[in-house]
């Protein structure tokens, strides 16, 4: 079942330079770390969520680098929320309540497990300005979020893009 409103998938250069940062990183489909679990308990602790994510999104899926309270490591492209929030970088995406949203409300994630109300992602950016997902938290009942509480998503998503951007020239180096 496709949502009524997937978040547009562009085929422009802009799309194939944010997929080759992301590549650049070689992140996708790694193991578990210890600093992403951190930072992704951290951002549910404070926002008071039973759900955080790191997620990235590449050509189809949504998959999660670090997550608290799911159990899926990945979705479809087509149903992520972060795919949405992506497109609109330079802000937290603030989604009060899932089910009364045009864009959400028919989405499989909100009329059936986990059952999203509630979603705030800080876009995760790369040295090179391409948006690859985000940091995000989320809650099975509607809310509100401040602007306080949008500045510590983002201060996090900048954290963990500098762990991402480290552990990408680690790994460059040790290969050589």
């Amino acid at each position: 079942m496709t949502p009524p409103n997937p978040a547009p998938i562009p085929l422009d250069l802009m799309e194939q330079q944010r997929l080759a940062e992301l590549k650049r990183l070689l992140v996708m489909d790694s193991s578990e770390e210890t600093a992403f679990n951190d930072l992704t308990r951290m951002a549910a602790d404070l926002m008071g969520t039973p759900i955080a994510l790191i997620s990235l999104v590449d050509e189809s899926r949504q998959w999660f680098k670090a997550r608290v309270g799911l159990q899926a490591q990945q979705t479809p492209r087509e149903y992520a929320f972060c795919a949405h929030a992506i497109a609109s970088p330079t802000e937290v995406m603030v989604v009060n309540d899932a089910s009364a949203d045009e864009r959400f409300a028919q989405n499989p994630l909100v009329v059936g497990h986990p059952n999203i109300r509630f979603y705030a992602g800080a876009p995760l950016i790369t040295n090179g300005g391409e948006p690859i997902g985000t940091l995000c938290i989320i809650d099975t009942q509607p809310r509100e979020i401040v602007a306080s509480d949008m500045e510590t998503l983002q201060f996090l998503a900048r954290q963990v893009m500098a762990l991402l951007e480290r552990r990408a020239a680690e790994l460059r180096s040790a290969e050589g």
